[in-house]
């Protein structure tokens, strides 16, 4: 059974020192894909940009730097628990996001409970989804649609 996780949370996203403005993100969890989470940055004049990474790489960066390559998340303060940066990367482009650790925490506690981090291979049939999406693929066929 599919199920999803979803979230609106207020980041801040900061341009430089001397400019930042306040974003709406919407954050979503899907057993079907169950290590993975999704932001969707909604700026200004823009269309969405979302990204997917790692659900542990999320909750790793609550309490210590993490990532490597495009995403990195970071604790604002090494005494407390209270916001986050999250760096996003393409190429030589960056955007630098604050974010308040109590929405996400809120949001990984609810992800928790459909998949249990350790335990998400139990939560979809995550081996024949992707022997589906395999054959999908080698038949020509990339969205799984009938051929009759």
């Amino acid at each position: 059974m599919r199920e999803t996780v979803q979230a609106e949370v207020i980041m801040t996203f900061l341009v430089s020192e001397e400019l930042s403005f306040r974003i709406p993100v919407g954050l979503v969890y899907d057993s079907s894909d169950p290590y993975a989470v999704k932001f969707t940055f909604h700026l200004p004049g823009d269309a969405p940009v979302t990204w997917a990474f790692a659900r542990e790489l999320l909750l790793d960066g609550l309490s210590q730097p993490s990532g490597e390559g495009d995403v990195h998340i970071a604790p604002a303060s090494a005494e407390h628990l209270s916001d986050v940066f999250i760096r996003l990367q393409v190429g030589c482009e960056g955007a630098l996001f604050r974010a308040g650790a109590a929405p996400l925490v809120a949001f990984l506690d609810r992800t928790d409970r459909i998949a249990p981090l350790g335990e998400e291979r139990s939560v979809a049939d995550f081996e024949y989804d992707l022997a589906a999406a395999l054959d999908n693929i080698l038949t020509g066929n990339p969205e799984g649609q009938n051929a009759g």
